[in-house]
């Protein structure tokens, strides 16, 4: 016998209506998802820049040498801090202040230098004697912070050009590149922060392409806020937040700005979507589940980034529970941690003794004080009677004078388009830089910039990605760059010029950026401002 797909004979007709044909809902542009057409481009592109990235950060990354961390010689700035540190927790597992009195930063960045100095020395208990163990996490984090760069605004531009442009800037900035060079814990702040926001852009990205499958499918959205399905990005994205803040504090600004971010977006894509009446639906499908994932989640993994002090018996204010009965619901090691945070705290809000290279907010924009990391004038190799050698932490100037005139424009970008990458950019500065105005009279530093610095790029090349002028969609390839309006050719030449400075800054400032040996009038021509010496 063979089957059949014939209904038997004395079957019952189906009376029922058919079901009415779906018409796909027009996709409006701000859903539909990007599809790069040259995506073997995009990953020459990124090759070029992280060789780029990489050669800038490792070449002679153990120069200039430091001598043994005992007596603290030879170490550039903050390292007399976080190698010792990182030491402590290969030798013991925490930190048990043998060195310092009292310990202000959060484990993270620690650990990751010990692993480096460890994976380089492969003796965790002997002190170190080369600067270029504690120095390779630093680089490698700088070197990936280049290559999410380079990746995130190709995203959010949709090109492979300014996904490039955007590396390309990044890889000659100098306050990023000697932060990547120097085994302090702004660098791994910065990375973790520009991991965070590149999988919210990844996680805009696909909600915004399931809407518009749904769209494409037919479905009406107008009446309801659909489910939102798995967000394995913004997981991904509160696990970043969550180790910046295992690094330095200076990331719960952000933590919250971008939380606000993440949800706003949503319910901007569900009112593109035509859905409304959507304020009950955003706030269960959207904000509810993001308590989890941007609130929860960064909270989980935050907190294991002190497991090594959990499990410390010696460990910094371990047992402070043990005689201190407040608040005893709380488990003990956790009540603690709450005690040992309220010091750090109050410790940072009196950190107010000057410094010499302490500056305002103001002035971190125009690079009024850079910080001197290293100088050694004593060296005679130069060619000439007086010589120096000086690693100087500072941007790249001509990059960097270009961030207040761009910002001034990106405000008037976004209140006449309401361009979503002008105003993440903002939430950024706001989480940045405005934060700091809190409390002048505290001693701050210009690296505290160093998280909002690829932010402050982004706008640039968004800048620059206007001074292009608009596509040429359609012209041949051979002549898209040539048969253009004069807009747009005034623009490749904004562009060009602007590019060819920048680059040229960043070779004429690299003695100072690597600690190249100079002579005296060599190294001074380099201080074009009173205030950098």
């Amino acid at each position: 016998m063979t089957a059949t797909l014939e209904a038997p004979a004395d079957a019952a007709p189906d009376d029922s209506p058919p079901d009415p044909p779906r018409h796909a809902h027009p996709v409006p542009a701000s859903l539909q998802p990007w599809h790069d057409p040259h995506p073997r481009l995009g990953w020459l592109i990124l090759a070029a820049i992280t060789v780029l990235a990489a050669l800038t950060r490792f070449w002679a990354l153990g120069s200039p040498p430091g001598k043994n961390i005992v007596p603290k010689n030879g170490l550039n700035f903050d390292e007399a801090y976080y190698p010792v540190e990182a030491q402590e927790l290969l030798r013991y597992g925490y930190e048990d202040n043998r060195g310092y009195m009292f310990i202000v930063h959060p484990p993270l960045g620690k650990w990751l230098i010990a692993m480096s100095e460890y994976l380089w020395d492969g003796n965790s208990n002997a002190y170190l004697t080369n600067s270029l163990g504690w120095r390779i996490a630093p680089a490698l984090a700088g070197t990936l912070g280049v290559i999410m760069m380079t990746r995130i605004v190709r995203r959010m531009m949709r090109s492979n050009l300014f996904g490039g442009i955007a590396g390309l800037l990044m890889a000659m900035e100098g306050m990023s590149l000697v932060l990547a060079r120097t085994a302090i814990l702004d660098i791994f702040l910065q990375t973790f922060i520009i991991a965070s926001f590149g999988a919210l852009v990844i996680d805009r990205d696909k909600m915004r392409a399931r809407l518009a499958g749904l769209l494409a499918d037919g479905a009406d959205l107008s009446s309801g806020v659909p489910s939102f399905g798995p967000r394995p990005w913004r997981l991904v994205a509160g696990v970043m937040m969550g180790a910046a803040g295992g690094v330095k504090w200076t990331a719960l600004s952000f933590f919250i700005l971008f939380w606000i971010l993440s949800v706003v977006w949503d319910n901007g894509a569900l009112k593109a979507a035509g859905v409304r009446h959507r304020t009950g639906g955003w706030l269960y499908r959207s904000v509810l589940p993001s308590l989890g994932s941007l609130i929860f989640v960064p909270l989980a993994t935050y907190l294991l980034c002190w497991l090594g002090w959990f499990t410390g018996e010696n460990s910094w204010n371990r047992h402070w529970a043990d005689t201190n009965t407040s608040w005893g619901w709380i488990p003990g090691p956790l009540r603690s941690l709450i005690n040992y945070h309220y010091n750090a705290y109050t410790f940072h809000e009196g950190l107010d003794s000057p410094h010499a290279y302490q500056s305002n907010p103001w002035s971190w924009l125009v690079l009024g004080r850079p910080v001197d990391f290293y100088y050694n004038g004593a060296e005679k190799t130069c060619g000439a009677s007086s010589c120096s050698r000086e690693i100087l932490l500072i941007g790249t100037p001509l990059m960097w004078w270009a961030f207040v005139p761009m910002l001034l424009w990106l405000a008037w970008h976004w209140l006449t388009t309401h361009d979503w990458r002008a105003g993440a950019v903002w939430v950024a500065f706001i989480a940045g830089w405005l934060v700091w105005f809190q409390d002048l009279s505290r001693t701050a530093f210009l690296f505290y910039m160093a998280p909002l610095v690829p932010f402050l790029i982004i706008g640039l090349t968004l800048a620059l990605g206007v001074m292009l002028g608009p596509s040429l969609h359609g012209v041949p390839a051979g002549e898209r760059f040539w048969r253009a309006d004069r807009r747009r050719a005034w623009g490749i030449a904004g562009i060009s010029t602007y590019l060819g400075l920048v680059v040229a800054d960043f070779v004429w400032m690299w003695p100072l950026f690597t600690g190249g040996l100079l002579t005296y009038s060599e190294w001074h021509a380099h201080m074009w401002l009173p205030s950098w010496v």
